[in-house]
C-alpha cells in the first residue's frame, strides 16, 4: 500500500514539472503593421521626373509633357483626374482624349507615368502649365512645369565657296547650319540639287544639332552649265513637328583658280591689200597649261587670209607667244579677239577680249607704232571638239609652242618680230670684223 502511494506521488511530481516547462517556452503571437493616414500616405508620393518635348516649341506646335510620380511609402495611394491645367498658352487640345480621369492605385515603391498631348500657342515666351492629380482620400498634388515657346528660326549660310566656279571644274563649298534655339533639332537631312550640276554628296544625314551649336556640311560641286544649287534642309523640332528650309547658291561662272588665263597684249596694226594685219602677244597668266591655243577675230570684224586664225599650240603657266591675225572691219572701236584652248581634262574653253584699235589706226596713218587700248572682255566655257580653219597658201600658222622670243613658232610668229634686231646685230658684227681686220684689208687693196 505504501508502495502504491509512493508511485502516485512520483507521477504527480512529473506532471507538474511538464506543465511548468510548457509554460516557459510559449512563442508570443506577432502583431500586424500599423496603417498610416491618407494624408501621411500622400506625403510619401512625389514628382520624380518631368520632361517636355520639344524642348522649345515653335508657336502653334504640338508636343508632350511627361510626368512621373513615385511612391516611397508602405501602402497603396489612390489617384484620379490627372490633368494639365490650362495656362492659356499651353493646354490639352481635347480633354476627351485624356486617359487619366479614371481611378488608379500607386503601390509602395512603384512609379506611375503620365504623358499628355499639348499645344503651344503664340506669342513667344515662357509659360507654366500646372500638372494636377487628385487623391481620393486626401488632397491633390500640384506641380508647375516650365514650357518655352520661341519663333527663332535655324540659320543656314554658305560659309566657304570659291570666288568663281569654272565649267567642268570641281570646287568645294561648305554649308553651315546654326541652331540658335534653346532646344535641339532632330533627324536633320540635307539634300543638294541643281540642273546640269554634279554634286557630291547629294544627300547628307546630320542627325541632331544641339541648341546653341552649329554644324558644317561640305559638298563638292562641278558645274557643267550656269545655274543654281538648291540646298533643302529637313528637320524635326521634337518628335512630331517636321520643318523644311531652303538655301539657294547661285554659281558665279568665271575663270577658275586652277585654269589657264590667256591674256592678249602688245598689239601692233598694219595694212596690206585692203586688210588689217594685227600682231601681238598672248600670255598664259594662269597656273595651268593651255593646250591647242587658237586665236581668231569675232564679228563685227571679218577674218581674211592669210591669217584668218592663228594656232599657237601649248602655253605653260607664265609662258607667251606672238601671233598675227588678218581681218577687215569698218569699225575699229571694238574688235573682239577670241582665244580658244583645252584644259588638261580635254574641255574646250574660250575667252573674248575686245580692243579699241582706233589709236593704232591713227598712228598707222602717221607712220608710227602704238599699243592698242583694252576695253574689256568676257569669258565662257564650252565642252566640245576644237575647230581650226586652215586657210589657203599657208592660211593658218602651224601649231607651235610659245617660248621665249617665239622661237619654234609658225609663219608670222615671234621670230619675224625680231628681224630688225637680228639685222642690226649682223650689221654690228660685220662692222666689228671690218674694224679689227682693217689693216689686213687695206693691205690687200694696196697690193692690188
Amino acid at each position: 500500500m505504501k508502495i502504491h502511494i509512493a508511485l502516485i506521488g512520483i507521477l504527480m511530481i512529473c506532471l507538474m514539472a511538464g506543465v511548468a516547462s510548457a509554460t516557459s517556452t510559449t512563442t508570443p503571437v506577432p502583431t500586424s503593421a500599423a496603417t498610416v493616414s491618407a494624408e501621411q500616405a500622400l506625403s510619401q508620393v512625389y514628382v520624380s521626373s518631368v520632361s517636355v518635348d520639344p524642348q522649345e516649341f515653335y508657336p502653334g506646335e504640338t508636343g508632350t509633357i511627361t510626368v512621373q510620380l513615385t511612391n516611397t511609402g508602405s501602402q497603396d495611394v489612390p489617384f484620379e483626374h490627372a490633368d494639365i491645367l490650362d495656362s492659356q498658352n499651353v493646354y490639352i487640345p481635347d480633354e476627351t482624349q485624356n486617359p487619366y480621369q479614371v481611378l488608379t492605385y500607386l503601390g509602395p515603391g512603384n512609379t506611375m507615368t503620365y504623358t499628355f498631348l499639348v499645344v503651344a500657342k503664340p506669342p513667344d515666351g515662357i509659360y507654366y502649365p500646372v500638372f494636377s492629380v487628385a487623391s481620393t482620400n486626401s488632397q491633390s498634388i500640384i506641380y508647375p512645369i516650365e514650357v518655352q515657346v520661341s519663333s527663332t528660326p535655324i540659320q543656314e549660310v554658305i560659309s566657304q565657296e570659291p570666288q568663281n566656279f569654272a565649267i567642268n571644274e570641281t570646287d568645294n563649298v561648305t554649308l553651315q547650319i546654326t541652331n540658335p534655339r534653346a532646344g535641339q533639332i532632330n533627324n536633320t537631312m540635307i539634300t543638294a540639287s541643281g540642273p546640269g550640276i554634279s554634286i557630291n554628296p547629294q544627300q547628307v544625314f546630320v542627325g541632331t544639332i544641339s541648341g546653341g551649336s552649329a554644324q558644317d556640311v561640305p559638298f563638292s560641286i562641278t558645274p557643267h552649265q550656269a545655274g543654281n544649287v538648291t540646298f533643302t534642309i529637313n528637320y524635326y523640332n521634337g518628335v512630331m513637328n517636321p520643318h523644311s528650309d531652303t538655301l539657294v547658291l547661285p554659281l558665279n561662272i568665271g575663270q577658275g583658280i586652277n585654269e589657264a588665263v590667256p591674256v592678249i597684249n602688245d598689239l601692233a596694226l598694219t595694212t596690206s591689200d585692203g586688210a588689217y594685219s594685227l600682231s601681238g602677244d598672248v600670255t598664259n597668266e594662269g597656273i595651268a597649261d593651255a593646250n591647242g591655243v587658237l586665236l581668231s577675230v569675232e564679228s563685227p570684224a571679218q577674218a581674211v587670209q592669210p591669217y584668218a586664225s592663228y594656232a599657237v599650240g601649248s602655253l605653260t603657266a607664265n609662258d607667251f607667244s606672238s601671233f598675227t591675225l588678218t581681218f577687215t572691219s569698218s569699225d575699229l572701236s571694238a574688235v573682239p579677239i577670241k582665244t580658244q584652248w583645252e584644259d588638261d581634262s580635254g574641255n574646250t574653253l574660250t575667252t573674248v577680249q575686245t580692243f579699241d584699235l582706233r589709236s593704232l589706226a591713227s598712228a598707222l596713218e602717221a607712220g608710227s607704232r602704238s599699243s592698242g587700248g583694252f576695253l574689256g572682255g568676257s569669258s565662257s566655257g564650252t565642252t566640245g571638239a576644237t575647230g581650226v580653219t586652215a586657210g589657203s597658201a599657208g592660211g593658218y600658222a602651224g601649231a607651235r609652242g610659245g617660248g621665249l622670243f617665239g622661237i619654234g613658232g609658225g609663219r608670222g610668229g615671234g621670230l619675224s618680230s625680231f628681224y630688225p634686231v637680228i639685222i642690226g646685230a649682223i650689221v654690228l658684227i660685220a662692222a666689228i670684223v671690218l674694224y679689227v681686220k682693217r689693216k689686213w684689208i687695206l693691205g690687200k687693196f694696196r697690193k692690188q
